[in-house]
């Protein structure tokens, strides 16, 4: 279990997780990052706009990653059948070469 201080957008406080403290701080890390470059990239000052938006690119990144992650497992899927069929049809070709070769 581990533990952050936080310490962004005017804001300061620290949570407890299930997770180790390296993983936290990469986690904050990421994060602030985000949240920095909305700050230079916007006109935004308000800290509390600043914090939506970033979470709103990065629920969008993870949202883009799952899609992307379920159309892989859809064409590995459809590969599966594919290569299923051509095994099939080898099989099936082979018999008929050896009985005609009989």
């Amino acid at each position: 279990m581990g533990t952050l201080k936080i310490d962004i957008l005017g804001t300061s406080f620290a949570i407890s997780a299930n997770e180790d403290d390296a993983y936290l701080k990469k986690l904050l890390s990421y994060y602030t990052r985000i949240a920095e470059e909305i700050e230079k990239s916007s006109n935004l000052k308000d800290s509390a706009q600043i914090a939506i938006l970033s979470g709103i690119m990065i629920c969008d990144e993870l949202y883009k990653e799952k899609s992307k992650n379920i159309q892989n497992s859809k064409s590995n899927a459809n590969n599966a059948e594919l290569d299923a069929e051509a095994e099939r049809l080898t099989i099936e070709m082979i018999k008929k070469i050896d009985q005609a070769l009989k």
